[in-house]
């Protein structure tokens, strides 16, 4: 009998990325947030306790979270703030506490979970494709299943380092393969419908990428936040640079919710998480991409004046970036 051969995805499918470690040493670290409906989240962090083991415990009936399990600590919580009571007992009392609980329970068939992990080594995401087997095994949809809302896949890697021209670098790349990864990624047409996260703006993105632009970080993040005053952008640096130019962040965005922390909040990709042949790795490999372009200063530099002089459409640049990046 010929023995079965297992395609789900295995370490080797999850590219390294160029600088493995941060300036400490240490292997870098990245989280996960995995948007979801079709499974609650008691029922989620049950579930996921069961395969991964940890401590469960309860803010409010629809946010749980887990402790010391096989991927870290890790919540899961229907993502929505109106359903969370602790966030509304101190403006409307016990009332206010009710109404949210009520809400919560009626918005579960309709508004998704989200798992949201902590920062864990960068060699071990491979982890997560077990976790999406569990919520799958479960019972959980994603976007291809033809929900109202449009489900995201963010990933939130730890920079190599925390100094302008490594932030500045990553960011040219992504810029300049943000066509190309649009194309990858192919976004589900409701999520495109619905709106997702946006692109940078062109007069920005030119700037950005030409060769002569490579400022402290001072400038860089008055540059940023003048052309970006917003979290929706695919790549949103916002919590990044929250945690390295606080006092800039916050005067410019005295009224956004921001936690600061060191990441690149990536939030392109779709999640399909009811698919069996769904994983992490593709998307998680494209960012990849991203982080090598940023190492090769020279190419960096050569494909930011080809975009400075390229008068054509998202779509050409598309084939024209891929062809020069990766041929």
């Amino acid at each position: 009998m010929a023995q079965m051969v297992s395609l789900a995805p295995t370490p080797d499918d999850f590219h390294r990325p160029p600088i493995l470690n941060n300036a400490e040493g240490r292997i870098r670290t990245i989280g996960v947030e995995i948007e979801y409906a079709g499974v609650s989240a008691e029922e989620s962090a049950h579930a996921l306790a069961q395969e991964f083991g940890g401590e469960i415990a309860s803010t409010d009936p629809h946010a749980f979270r887990v402790t010391g399990s096989a991927i870290g600590d890790f919540s899961i919580e229907l993502d929505s703030r109106y359903a969370h009571p602790d966030k509304y007992s101190g403006f409307l009392g016990e009332v206010g506490a009710k109404v949210a609980s009520w809400v919560g329970a009626a918005a579960s068939y309709l508004v998704p979970c989200e798992l949201v992990t902590g920062p864990m080594p960068i060699d071990q995401i491979h982890r997560i494709d077990r976790a999406v087997d569990v919520l799958r095994r479960a019972g959980a949809k994603g976007t291809q299943d033809g929900a109202l809302y449009a489900f995201g896949l963010h990933l939130n890697p730890e920079p190599p380092r925390l100094d302008a021209e490594t932030i500045a670098s990553v960011l040219k790349a992504f810029v300049l393969l943000n066509a190309w990864l649009r194309r990858q990624v192919a976004p589900d047409a409701t999520r495109a419908l619905l709106g997702f996260a946006d692109p940078f703006p062109e007069e920005y993105a030119r700037k950005l990428v030409d060769p002569l632009y490579w400022p402290d970080l001072a400038t860089f993040t008055d540059d940023y936040l003048i052309a970006n005053p917003t979290r929706n952008r695919d790549l949103d640096l916002l919590p990044l640079l929250a945690l390295l130019e606080e006092g800039r962040v916050r005067a410019a965005l005295p009224s956004e919710k921001i936690r600061s922390r060191p990441t690149f909040h990536y939030r392109l990709p779709d999640a399909r998480v009811s698919d069996p042949g769904w994983s992490v790795a593709p998307d998680w490999n494209r960012w990849v991409m991203v982080e090598r372009l940023a190492a090769d200063r020279a190419r960096l530099d050569a494909i930011g004046q080809a975009y400075r002089a390229f008068e054509g459409e998202a779509k050409s640049w598309a084939d024209t970036v891929e062809r020069i990046a990766f041929g």
